[in-house]
């Protein structure tokens, strides 16, 4: 990478305290270029790991008293050269320092560029490199703690061994098919078998894992739905700790979807409150029905809401219709009023049913708890190796696919050479999901999601 890259990595906003992060072959030259040392050292001189005082100078013109941070290849986040000036936190000296850091031969980084260059210098795996970003907006403790185990390299290391074994196999049966008058001993089908089943286990572990995974570290896309007036923007108020929605006696008040990403317990979920579903005239309910009806097809939670004080009607019965199969919860508003909904008929369908008074919070709890041990949250281990993305799961799946393959080839006879074929897809998944055969565009792909500055 023949480019030096710099970046502002805190956020943009006055604070404290700001950062620009330099990298490239030549981060220290250019830092040097603008940097002017209380002391005599200049940057040039200084050792890796080493602070320094002073003020960059940009067109004869003092800009900001900084701390420059040395960082010499390869013994830093990148690999790179880097250099780290911490100036003032106002945003407008920020982008006056990084200006002269640009002006003085560094480019503008791209988004995750920094992390990019850290997994392309073999600093980080592409599994540690999603987990970084992960990292950075966790929202709860859980999902902290998990995306740290993985930076650590929970999965990394569970992915190496596995695909440890399935290339000591594949090198065996291919010495074998390949030197057939060597004395080669070969491999028995029982011995194969017994290693691709433990490889099929532990595949099967991690994807089974992956929804409370994803759960934890990226949070949950979460439709409340119901027919109008049940009390869906109280609940929506209820967990947001504010009044997101405009609640009202009226009917079909609410007509959009209205977002909020909010925390319940240890979940992080990305609420979207609904239009009542019903059927109507109106051409402007039709289409907020219609975007409810979509949200209910993307989200992996649901929130189904009913008035406990009301039996149930055709438009309920149609909201349970719409929950058949899916990871639901049933919330039964306005428990403070007498029950004259039919909540087995309820359970029917959705078995977890959580009574609630949406205007006091009664029965928030319960909600909580029913919430996490749907999604499999309440006794995830967060220090395991988990799959925490949709790459991530593709790869794994792909895998997983391979192996099983592998094992119907070997049960149904067929030649060793040809069994190794399928071990040899399973190993290429496994390597593409850790990064060490990956493409440009998935490269691309992975890096995009990241803020510019990591």
């Amino acid at each position: 990478m023949s480019n030096t890259i710099a970046a502002i990595s805190t956020p943009q906003a006055a604070g404290g305290l700001g950062v620009i992060r330099i990298s490239g072959d030549d981060a220290i030259a250019i830092a040097d270029r603008i940097f002017v040392p209380t002391g005599k050292t200049r940057l040039t001189a200084l050792p890796g790991y080493r602070a320094a005082h002073g003020k960059v100078v940009f067109q004869g013109e003092a800009v900001d008293e900084v701390v420059a941070l040395v960082f010499r290849a390869p013994k830093s986040y990148t690999g790179e050269n880097v250099v780290e000036f911490s100036c003032h936190g106002g945003l407008f000296l920020l982008k006056k320092v990084l200006r002269a850091v640009l002006a003085s031969g560094a480019v503008p980084a791209g988004p995750g560029e920094f992390t990019k260059r850290a997994f392309l210098n073999n600093k980080l795996d592409l599994t540690e490199a999603e987990s970084v970003m992960q990292l950075i907006q966790a929202q709860g403790d859980a999902g902290a703690k998990a995306a740290l185990s993985q930076l650590d390299g929970a999965l990394s290391k569970k992915i190496a061994a596995l695909t440890k074994q399935l290339v000591a196999i594949s090198a065996q049966l291919g010495a074998w098919v390949d030197y057939p008058d060597d004395e080669i001993e070969e491999l028995e089908n029982d011995s194969i078998l017994q290693t691709l089943c433990g490889v099929q286990a532990e595949l099967t572990a991690l994807l089974s894992r992956f929804d409370a995974g994803a759960a934890i570290t990226q949070g949950v896309e979460t439709a409340i739905i119901g027919k109008p007036n049940v009390g869906k923007s109280a609940l929506m108020n209820l967990l947001a700790g504010f009044g997101k929605s405009i609640v009202t006696d009226i009917a079909g008040t609410t007509r959009d979807v209205v977002e909020q990403t909010v925390r319940l317990g240890s979940l992080v979920l990305h609420l979207s409150d609904t239009a009542g579903i019903h059927t109507t005239d109106d051409v402007v309910e039709q289409i907020g029905v219609a975007r409810a009806k979509q949200c209910v097809e993307r989200a992996g939670l649901i929130f189904a809401v009913f008035d406990g004080s009301l039996p149930l009607d055709a438009a309920d019965e149609a909201i349970l219709a719409l929950c058949k199969g899916k990871r639901a919860i049933a919330v039964c508003n306005k428990a403070d009023l007498p029950l004259k909904t039919d909540p087995d008929r309820i359970r029917s369908v959705i078995p977890r049913l959580i009574p609630l008074c949406a205007l006091s919070g009664d029965g928030l709890t319960a909600l909580e708890a029913a919430a996490a041990d749907l999604l499999c949250t309440a006794e995830i281990d967060t220090s395991a190796a988990m799959l925490s993305t949709e790459r991530q799961r593709k790869d794994a799946e792909t895998a997983l696919l391979a192996i099983r393959q592998t094992i119907d080839d070997l049960q149904n006879g067929m030649t060793l050479d040809a069994v190794n074929i399928s071990i040899d897809s399973a190993i290429e998944a496994l390597l593409a999901l850790t990064g060490e055969k990956v493409t440009d565009a998935v490269l691309d792909e992975v890096f995009s999601s990241f803020c510019v500055g990591k």
